[in-house]
């Protein structure tokens, strides 16, 4: 067994009701890390083409990776992969908090969730057992509820529960899953694929930490951390929380707003991190073992929004999908509309985008009070906005549509789908690639859809020049610019994310810019873990393995470059703010991609080539493909 791991990999047939462990070789382990690369794998080897996404035959996965329990800042992390009932494509998420580490100390690396059980259950991981219990009396209670609940039946309130709430029972397409009723693998729909298989949640407890290779090495890369932390730039994320980020978004003219017509809102002052620290905020909370404290814990107490702090409290994304993409400016809305969907276990951004995106119908006359019973669906209308994340997540009235997601719904409803904001059926995050032009060309090739957090976004490439150099990126490019460099620019920090979401540790906490480790201290840190001679080019390999993984996942369901596109908002003008008369650039992102492609190894349609899967040892992939 390798140094970080336990070692085995827990394998659940629900439908037959048995499990098995499987014990990979240290190859392997090394080959993926774990994470979202080892998912990835085990989805291409054990679902079939076409597959139904909420059907038995889709695989999830819950994987950890190789530093995860380790003692410094930022390892806590999951990835959740399966086919995305939102995109019918690869679905993958990431989440934080104390389950991930807890998996660990319970015995095992990841769980492979195979079938579909005949009645709800949960499954029970303590100390290396594995135990399937009944759920029915769980079913349709919210995630707060369900977690006490599962404690109470275990006898141990330090139990970690990882679920999907009574929006994916219903068969909301952009349910996620949720711990500590307030840590949400939010997006691309794996609560729904939970819910399907009749398994309510996965609860974990253990007593063992893994084996480190190179104690003093882990304790001197903690240390740093914390010595370091007070004069690093992600210290004001631990202050505001990524709510930092609101004010100088907007500044920029790159705060989405009523659904992508701006970038600019004008109350923006009113939802921003500060607005929360000084009025709403009563607690900073954190992940297992991490420094920056960066999770917010809010509560309102009076008037009609109600907010209670065990559901935490809304992110950067939240108060833009919730706010300025919705016009709203009351941000004790916006904090019940976020308690609302870890509640019901929703995606915040997938459910903010798709209400905006009702809403931008609406005033333009294309919905009606008759489409949305009878609720004035107006941007800036708090009240509409609270109650129509309520009926998304009970699936009444709209919210059935609104449940499919934005693309889905409008197609169902027959209006607004030039107003639909998303890549892939998958709604896009709150970074505008009409200031960030880089966003436009990842936005549009990402596997799993639009994604914010799946390479380093343009004004990094300035201002980290000392930790840019590490990955060989020394020419940055001026604002707006998406030629070559920026074109390489993008494709290297991307696959320094892919690694991370494998390796699993915190982009918040690791990266290539402003976290606090850059990418030296990710080599460090798995080094002084497994004792493996790892160096950043092999981790970098790593993150362009599970790239191509999931191409190849993609190709196989016959996706392509036809569906590498941006919705076509994006190149209308923008108005008002710093980005009045902005838009993206048809020209330049196609060139861009085609570019990308050759970059990566891919063929015109967007596909690895042959070349390039056994260039990274993916041979049995291509044989498959």
């Amino acid at each position: 067994m390798p140094y970080g791991y336990c070692g085995k990999i827990l394998h659940v047939d629900l439908t037959a009701g048995t499990v098995e462990v499987e014990e990979p070789e240290e190859k392997f382990y090394r080959t993926y890390m774990g994470g979202s690369a080892m998912g990835t794998c085990y989805l291409l080897r054990h679902t079939p083409p076409g597959a139904d996404p909420l059907g038995p035959e889709n695989t999830l996965s819950l994987m950890v990776g190789v530093v995860t329990g380790a003692p410094f800042s930022g390892q806590s992390r999951v990835t959740a992969t399966a086919k995305s009932p939102l995109t019918g494509l690869i679905g993958d998420s990431q989440a934080g908090g104390f389950w991930p580490a807890e998996l660990k100390a319970a015995g095992f690396d990841g769980v492979v969730v195979h079938g579909r059980a005949e009645r709800p259950c949960y499954l029970w991981l303590h100390d290396g057992q594995t135990e399937l219990r009944e759920a029915a009396h769980l079913w349709g209670r919210f995630t707060a509820d369900v977690e006490d609940a599962i404690r109470s039946e275990l006898d141990d309130v330090r139990v970690q529960v990882l679920q999907c709430g009574p929006a994916a029972e219903q068969g909301v397409r952009f349910a996620g899953l949720i711990h500590n009723a307030n840590r949400a693998n939010g997006r691309t729909g794996m609560g729904a694929v939970m819910a399907a298989k009749n398994l309510k949640a996965v609860a974990v407890r253990g007593h063992q930490r893994p084996e480190l290779a190179d104690k003093e090495g882990v304790v001197a890369l903690a240390r740093w951390g914390a010595e370091h932390f007070e004069e690093s730039d992600i210290y004001g994320m631990g202050l505001l929380g990524t709510a930092e980020v609101l004010a100088s978004q907007n500044k920029k003219g790159g705060l989405p707003t009523r659904n992508w017509s701006s970038g600019f809102f004008e109350s923006a002052a009113a939802i921003s991190g500060e607005a929360m620290s000084e009025t709403i905020l009563v607690e900073r909370d954190t992940c297992f073992g991490c420094v920056v404290r960066c999770k917010r814990v809010v509560q309102v107490d009076e008037g009609p929004f109600r907010v209670d702090p065990r559901y935490g409290g809304p992110e950067y994304e939240t108060l833009a999908t919730m706010g300025s993409y919705c016009g709203v400016a009351d941000l004790a809305a916006v904090a019940r509309a976020n308690q609302l969907c870890n509640m019901y276990g929703m995606d915040t951004i997938a459910c903010g985008a798709t209400i905006a995106w009702a809403m931008d119908c609406f005033e333009r006359g294309l919905l009606t009070v008759e489409d949305t019973d009878g609720i004035e669906l107006a941007f800036g209308n708090a009240a509409a906005l609270v109650e129509m994340v309520e009926r998304i997540g009970r699936r009444e009235g709209l919210g059935r549509v609104l449940g499919e997601g934005s693309a889905r719904a409008a197609a169902a409803l027959g209006v607004g789908q030039e107003l639909v904001v998303a890549v892939k059926n998958h709604e896009l995050p709150a970074h505008m690639p009409q200031v960030k032009r880089s966003l436009a060309l990842i936005y549009a090739v990402n596997p799993f859809g639009a994604d914010h957090q799946s390479h380093e976004h343009d004004p990094s490439y300035k201002w980290y020049p000392e930790r840019m150099a590490e990955l060989g990126l020394q020419d940055p490019q001026p604002p707006g610019a998406l030629n070559a460099e920026m074109v390489r620019y993008a494709l290297y920090t991307q696959y320094l994310y892919s690694c991370m979401d494998s390796v699993c540790v915190c982009q918040f906490v690791f990266g290539p810019a402003w976290q606090l480790y850059g990418p030296s201290h990710l080599v460090e840190a798995v080094r002084a873990v497994t004792g493996w001679n790892v160096s950043l080019w092999e981790l970098m390999k790593v993150g362009q393995r599970r790239l191509n993984l999931m191409r190849a996942f993609n190709a196989r369901e016959g996706a392509g470059a036809a569906d590498d596109a941006l919705p076509p908002k994006l190149f209308a003008s923008l108005h008002g703010g710093s980005s009045d008369g902005v838009a993206v650039d048809v020209a330049q992102v196609d060139a861009a991609r085609a570019l990308y492609y050759q970059m990566a190894g891919w063929d015109e349609n967007g596909c690895p080539t042959r070349a390039r899967l056994e260039e990274l040892g993916l041979g049995w992939l291509a044989n498959e493909m």
